[in-house]
């Protein structure tokens, strides 16, 4: 199939089938297209509404007067131009890998010429006696952002259970909203997963300006209330008061399809730097996916769009036998009360901290070492630094510690060799 010559490749009477329509899925149609392909298109949504971006629902979706269609990713005349088809309201049940066929929540069979699984994560759930209750939410949906947004009134009590992105940028929208708001972290400080002591002491002293409360320390052991969600006790045996409880605990990949259909998944579904998973007729992209990194050879699971958008050309240029784009470095970003954070990179809990600059002045970066090379940075009000270390990282470039501690010196420094690594988790996998 795959000619190697540029040109799309010749095509059967079954489509490409595309089941996931978040970014990723929707981005592999567009991609596909875009790439000349002529055949049949399926996208399979599990929900009804039109596809949607989901770093809003956390941020300008729960603003007063935001519009609940502003999330939109396509507007419906975008498929009907492109001749993609979509499936709404129906779920992928199973794969017949034999048959080449997708069995649908609706008792219908779908036949693929290549299948593409685009499923996502979804939000890991919170297991203490009383999640149950009314109130108690989560957020990775529309409607769930939608529900949120009308609870988070003036004067209502917000207890968020971890201090992630999620949580936090939730956190910045009740409070700007006027509610009393509580974050409760089972770690010794904010966003501890993604980022460096000296982001987190940033983040924390700018939530608590707005009146956000920090709880470190913080194992919830139950849900408080009758008919609804009245408050949260913590192991220690302190109560803390609550109308709205939010779980922002993270996120599981939606990875049950293809494991169910003998495909390897370890907390994702293993793909190569094509997109392929262990069957060469069934690719897999974006947040449900784990892969060998091209930039540093760790096996990863990232959460970001920048990531599902290339995974997704990767898929759509190996369907039609065409080279990809290079490899990007994975970036990320989280807003909370206005400041923005931009990560390049992965960060490792090992790596040599360097903060640049002075937090306190409101901007600076955090440079992060690893055997002497740039491997990841965070910028706050540093755009110059996020676009310097994004193409350094790539470059394996070496940087001296003293000239990265100096703000007034340029990071492009000391840059020297470019590491090479294999797609070392998908060989194992295959062997």
């Amino acid at each position: 199939m795959h000619s190697g010559t540029g040109t799309p490749a010749v095509l059967t009477q079954d489509p490409v089938v595309i089941v996931g329509a978040g970014h990723s899925g929707v981005a592999v149609a567009a991609g596909l297209r875009a790439r000349g392909w002529k055949g049949g298109i399926l996208l399979i949504d599990a929900e009804q509404e039109l596809p949607y971006e989901r770093p809003p629902l956390s941020k300008e979706l729960l603003k007063d007067g935001a519009s609940d269609d502003s999330a939109v990713l396509r507007k419906q005349k975008f498929y009907a131009d492109k001749g993609i088809e979509r499936l709404a309201g129906v779920a992928a049940e199973s794969i017949d890998r034999d048959g080449r066929a997708v069995l649908l929540s609706d008792g219908t069979r779908q036949v693929y010429h290549r299948l593409v699984i685009a499923t996502g994560s979804r939000a890991r759930p919170l297991t203490v006696p009383g999640a149950g209750l009314p109130g108690v939410r989560s957020l990775r949906t529309r409607a769930d952002a939608l529900e949120l947004k009308r609870l988070l009134v003036p004067g209502t009590r917000v207890a968020i259970i971890g201090a992630g992105y999620i949580g936090l940028e939730v956190a910045a929208a009740a409070a700007a909203k006027g509610c009393e708001v509580t974050v409760l972290e089972f770690q010794d400080r904010v966003m501890s997963r993604v980022t460096s002591a000296p982001v987190s002491r940033h983040f924390e002293q700018l939530h608590g300006r707005h009146g956000v409360r920090f709880v470190f320390g913080a194992a919830v052991t139950s849900i408080d209330g009758v008919k609804r969600a009245e408050g949260v006790t913590v192991a220690d045996g302190t109560a803390f008061p609550a109308d709205v409880v939010l779980a922002g605990i993270g996120v599981l990949p939606n990875q049950e399809l293809a494991a169910d259909a003998g495909l390897e998944c370890r907390d994702g579904i293993l793909v190569d730097g094509d997109g392929r998973t262990t069957d060469p007729a069934i690719y897999a992209s974006g947040d449900v996916t784990r892969f060998t990194s091209p930039i540093d050879g760790a096996s990863q699971r990232l959460e970001c769009i920048q990531n599902a958008l290339a995974q997704a050309d990767s898929v759509a240029a190996h369907i039609t036998g065409q080279a990809a784009a290079e490899p990007e470095v994975p970036w990320f970003w989280t807003v909370q009360h206005g400041v923005r954070l931009q990560t390049a990179g992965v960060r490792h809990p090992e790596d040599q901290v360097i903060v640049r600059g002075e937090p306190a002045g409101g901007k600076f970066s955090v440079v992060y070492l690893r055997d002497g090379s740039l491997a990841a940075v965070d910028t706050i009000a540093n755009l110059t630094d996020f676009r310097t270390a994004k193409r350094l990282i790539a470059q394996g470039a070496r940087i001296d510690p003293v000239l990265a501690e100096d703000p007034a010196i340029p990071l492009a420094e000391a840059i020297s060799g470019t590491p090479n690594h294999p797609d070392a988790d998908l060989a194992a996998a295959r062997s």
